[in-house]
């Protein structure tokens, strides 16, 4: 048997000489023949010798392009034609493990990224096509998360730096995408780390405090950097209306003919001997009351003016979110899957796939002079000239750092008005095309202009003297108003033009006397805030910089995903389970639900994105104090597991005690025996009204499989009573019929659809 021995060489000697024999290194110590190189290590002569492998030179050719989605990739692939191979990468390529915390706290906290198995197929084709390509172009979507789905995919599928360009459009067009093409980049790293910095803080945050609550509380339970201040929000709003005691006012409303008139109008008392009037209780509004029945009124003061409302600035990400939940009834989620199919593409007749909208993750107002220049052509053609401004209005961005990408969400072209492209789209996103297309076109509009007029009428009775307000509008000039008017929540005031054409403007005259027609004492209380929806929640984490626009939408989805909150209508109401986790993470974490601490770490985050900061130096001053707070909540947090409440009645399978869970849509019944026994029912929530159809069951709060709210009978399905909106426990004083709450102030009755004002309604059935 032919000695074996090697030994390990460090000198860089090439293994082969010229000819592509062995070299010689002498004679082996052990046996005496020949050793020759092979590698990085010496062999026997006698061993089979190295076979010599010459790479082949690779021929590279063709452009490959890679995005995000297939929808998009079609849709890019369309525009560029031949030469380029475009391919999407399915979202994420590599991510943390989902397994561990995968963050090195000891060493700079470097990220461990793996790519997932599911993406494993993804990231072969892409790697060996861009070995094939003479140059590849990362295409991902313009904001942060999609300079670092191009900087992942570079890393995992080994893509040569040398012959890799950055493209960034904002609309899938072919200006836009030929003047990306012409106008490519090196990799932003500075936008990668933010990105990464995020993405480890919320890592370190959620691995963190999430098995703790397990622990105390109960499994699938998750605390989040974000979603935890969302939470708190939510929670501590609905704390402030269970605390909330409502306080006894009255308002009273006087009509007025003017002398010579015949229309009569209506006043507000305003001032009792030039004091507010203090008017607390039904007997103090009684003295008024008779006191202004003597009294002689004349008009002291008519001023007349004018006021102009100005058009909102062209949809944002959040101000798209709150406008569609407010006109359509899309959640955020809903809103956001809506936009990214108008984004990325519709088949049009003769033009292909064509993207219908700029990208919608943005907090910027901006607006392209090319865009500028059509919709400004497209107003003068359309609305004459007297509704085109002289200038360009300008709006400014509402965050401090506008980072997310360079431009408004607005129609690729507002030439393709939304009745002429209506067949080629779903319901759903032919409405919110149109409602982004309105908005564009009436940002860029003059303002709304009104005639204003207001009006005191002083009276004198034995008591006192009485000053009396009235003002209304006329639309003069509808301006924008023409295309488009922004929605609002339920507990917005309504804008003071709401009462245009209240006042006889041309009967009205200074001195002249008014006939008091008739009094209208209103006995009011003071109202709770509102629960949030989850437009005006949005709204909330705008102004105090909680979150970026891309996360609205997946924090809410997940703190219902959660059970911590429930959508009841379109109001989100906090679960058992959310008042518990919210109060030990307040508690024991109160940096991270603090509303100024997670703002100013966002801030932090926008100087990375800028240059101005290094990632690691952020996340190492969050750590520090964080970590001493997680070893602080695993030795002292409570345990505090949630009690289950009981119906009152046993499981008619088990005979088990009946108990109230709470799930993914609500409350529901359950068996306390579960796993054992998987009996379930769903929680029927009494209203108090007894059914008008069967008298036999009570109204019932329900909900549809979308999670829209109805009322029906508890009787169901013996009894098929069912209303959407919420009946009262009254009946039409016409005849007798159900009555539901129409809106804030009045009732309609379903039978013979006469209308009431609720609180008269609601006070006799009291008093009876």
């Amino acid at each position: 048997m032919k000695c074996r021995e090697k030994r390990d060489i460090q000198d860089p000697v090439a293994a082969y000489n010229a000819a592509g024999a062995p070299v010689t290194k002498g004679v082996c110590s052990v046996c005496g023949t020949k050793v020759y190189r092979m590698g990085r290590t010496d062999a026997h002569e006698g061993l089979p010798k190295p076979k010599v492998t010459r790479k082949k030179k690779v021929e590279r050719k063709g452009k490959l392009v890679i995005v995000e989605s297939p929808a998009k990739a079609k849709t890019v692939g369309h525009f560029l034609g031949k030469g380029y191979t475009v391919r999407a990468s399915i979202g994420h390529v590599r991510d943390l493990l989902r397994s561990k915390l995968s963050v090195d706290v000891e060493n700079d906290f470097e990220p461990r990224y793996r790519v997932p198995d599911e993406k494993r197929e993804v990231v072969k084709e892409l790697k060996k096509l861009a070995q094939k390509a003479e140059t590849v172009y990362l295409a991902t979507d313009p904001d942060r998360e999609g300079e670092a789905i191009a900087w992942h995919l570079m890393e995992s599928a080994d893509i040569d730096e040398d012959r890799t360009n950055r493209v960034v459009f904002h609309e899938i067009t072919k200006d836009a995408i030929s003047h990306a093409f012409d106008n490519p980049r090196v990799l932003d790293m500075d936008l990668v780390n933010a990105q990464q910095a995020r993405r480890i803080l919320d890592r370190l945050v959620g691995y963190g405090i999430s098995p703790i609550l397990w622990k105390k509380v109960r499994s699938r339970l998750s605390a989040g950097r974000v979603q935890s201040v969302v939470l708190r929000l939510i929670v501590e709003r609905e704390r402030e209306i269970d605390a909330f005691e409502p306080v006894e006012y009255w308002s009273i409303d006087a009509d007025f003919l003017p002398e010579g008139g015949k229309v009569p109008y209506r006043a507000k008392l305003s001032k009792i001997n030039n004091e507010s009037p203090d008017l607390g209780n039904k007997t103090a509004v009684d003295e008024i009351l008779e006191d202004m029945q003597k009294a002689a009124y004349v008009v002291t003061s008519i001023k007349h003016g004018k006021r102009r409302r100005n058009p909102s600035a062209p949809f944002i990400t959040s101000t798209l979110q709150q406008d569609a939940s407010r006109k359509l009834g899309f959640t955020a989620r809903k809103t956001m899957a809506v936009a990214q199919q108008l984004y990325e593409g519709v088949e049009l007749d003769g033009q292909g796939v064509t993207g219908l909208i700029t990208y919608m993750r943005t907090d910027s107002t901006n607006i392209s002079d090319l865009a500028m220049k059509e919709v400004r052509d497209y107003i003068l053609d359309r609305y004459d000239r007297a509704y085109l401004p002289k200038t360009p209005p300008k709006y400014k961005t509402r965050t401090q750092s506008a980072q997310e990408a360079h431009e408004a969400v607005r129609p690729t072209s507002v030439l393709r008005q939304p009745q002429d492209i209506k067949k080629y789209l779903s319901r759903d996103q032919f409405r919110l095309y149109q409602l982004i297309w309105q908005r564009f076109i009436a940002s860029q509009m003059k303002p709304a202009v009104y005639r204003t007029l207001s009006v005191e009428i002083t009276g004198h009775g034995d008591m006192n003297s009485y000053l009396l307000r009235s003002s209304g509008s006329q639309l003069e000039f509808p301006g924008f108003l023409v295309v488009y008017e922004e929605g609002k929540d339920e507990d917005q005031k309504e804008e003071p033009e709401a009462d245009s054409d209240r006042i006889p403007i041309d009967d009205i005259k200074e001195n002249q006397k008014q006939d008091l027609q008739e009094l209208h004492p209103d006995q009011h209380f003071t109202q709770p805030p509102p629960r949030f929806t989850e437009a005006s929640l949005v709204q909330v984490l705008e102004e105090n910089g909680i979150g970026r626009p891309s996360t609205y939408a997946p924090i809410l989805s997940t703190i219902q995903n959660r059970g911590y909150v429930v959508r009841d209508g379109n109001r989100l109401e906090p679960t058992e389970t959310g008042f518990l986790v919210n109060d030990l993470v307040v508690e024991f974490f109160p940096n991270i639900v603090d509303v100024s601490f997670t703002s100013n770490l966002e801030e932090e985050l926008d100087q990375i994105a800028s240059g101005e900061q290094e990632w690691v130096d952020v996340i190492r001053e969050f750590y520090g104090p964080f970590s001493e707070r997680l070893t602080h909540a695993e030795e002292a947090m409570p345990e505090k597991k949630a009690e289950l409440e009981k119906v009152g009645r046993q499981c008619p399978k088990c005979g088990h005690d009946l108990i109230i869970r709470w799930g993914r849509y609500g409350k529901f019944i359950s068996c306390s025996n579960f796993p054992d026994c998987r009996y379930t029912e769903p929680y029927l929530e009494k209203i108090g009204v007894a059914c008008p159809k069967c008298d036999e069951g009570e109204i019932v709060k329900r909900k549809t499989r979308r999670g829209r709210t109805f009322y029906g009978c508890s009787r169901y399905p013996d009894c098929d009573f069912s209303s959407w909106k919420r009946p009262v426990a009254a009946s039409c004083p016409e005849c007798g019929g159900t009555l539901v709450i129409a809106n804030k102030r009045q009732v309609t009755c379903l039978d013979c659809e006469e209308t009431f004002l609720q609180e008269e309604i609601l006070a006799e059935a009291e008093m009876a």
